[in-house]
């Protein structure tokens, strides 16, 4: 699908397909097919990468110019609200003060951005590397409320592990489902800390071609906004690092309770075992069958049997009770 926008007095509009695209500024192609990918190299002389290029890690694959084109691929992740994010790359391609963006998916991110661009005035996105620039702040912001919330979740679990007084809490089963609760988390923040990297990269180049083109005096409003945006994302991956030692704590202790619980289980057992040694033995002593037995002909041996087992096992009971055993 292949999306265009212009610039307008003060706000981004959408432009018709059948419209010409000389005065667009932002040109955005979402799962193109490929006659779509072959008009707008026709129409722009960029050579737009292919998914598999866009998949590539080597940095040099990710920031590069080209035919006075600056290609730059970025990690973006997607549907953070699901318990399974996906990290989806989008390419950006500034060239001639035009804006191309390459995308096979849908991050919530970009479609806040459009909203907000197309419905509030606003002079600051009157050029492509202004709403490139707005379009990486939307996500570091997307990232922000996502940590925010993932933050929310964490302090739940924490209450849940070491202040929940309910005994039913914490059965393992429920104790299972925590770990896979963590080991989401896990992979959540893993996942925002690579695509910050990314990002922080990406504006680190774009900041450096733009400074070489300009011989070092780029837009002083520009830089700022470029500053800006680098200090949310490296503060947003401090946070992320916190976050996931915290991930890692509750880990180690939600497997320390699953150990406990285990071992109080197996306590009870050698307990319960231990006490019914002395009953056992006087069964098995009772049981034999000699001829000659002092206790064979007894009118009460069988009632003494009996309380000789329940006392034997009572005693051994009552000791581990007053030790705290059980």
């Amino acid at each position: 699908m292949l999306n265009v926008y212009e610039w307008r007095t003060d706000r981004l509009v959408r432009l018709d397909e059948a419209a010409g695209h000389d005065t667009s500024c932002w040109i955005d192609l979402v799962s193109p097919t490929p006659a779509e990918v072959a008009a707008l190299e026709a129409m722009t002389g960029i050579e737009i990468p292919s998914r598999d290029d866009m998949d590539d890690v080597e940095p040099s694959a990710r920031f590069y110019a080209e035919n006075g084109a600056v290609f730059m691929i970025a990690s973006v992740v997607t549907d953070l609200e699901t318990p399974d994010p996906v990290k989806l790359p989008v390419t950006f391609i500034l060239k001639d003060g035009r804006l191309v963006t390459v995308r096979y998916g849908q991050p919530r991110s970009f479609r806040f951005f459009v909203t907000r661009a197309m419905g509030k005035p606003n002079e600051k996105l009157a050029s492509g590397e202004a709403i490139f620039m707005g379009l990486v702040e939307a996500v570091v912001d997307r990232y922000a409320d996502a940590l925010e919330a993932k933050g929310v979740e964490l302090d739940a679990i924490s209450r849940l592990i070491f202040r929940k007084r309910d005994p039913k809490a914490m059965e393992s089963h429920n104790l299972q489902m925590v770990i896979r609760d963590i080991g989401r988390a896990g992979d959540f923040l893993a996942l925002i800390r690579e695509s910050l990297s990314n990002l922080q990269r990406l504006m680190a180049y774009h900041s450096a071609v733009s400074g070489a083109k300009t011989g070092g005096k780029a837009d002083r409003e520009a830089r700022q906004m470029v500053r800006l945006i680098q200090r949310d994302a490296a503060g947003l991956g401090e946070l992320s690092v916190s976050m996931s030692t915290k991930v890692t704590f509750l880990m180690d202790a939600t497997l320390g309770l699953i150990n406990l619980e285990q071992n109080q289980i197996i306590k009870i057992f050698s307990v319960a075992s231990v006490a019914l040694l002395p009953p056992t033995l006087i069964a098995s002593i009772y049981g034999m069958n000699f001829e000659i037995m002092p206790e064979l002909k007894w009118q009460y041996g069988y009632p003494l049997a009996v309380g000789a087992m329940v006392l034997s096992a009572a005693l051994p009971y009552l000791y581990f009770r007053k030790k705290r055993w059980l």
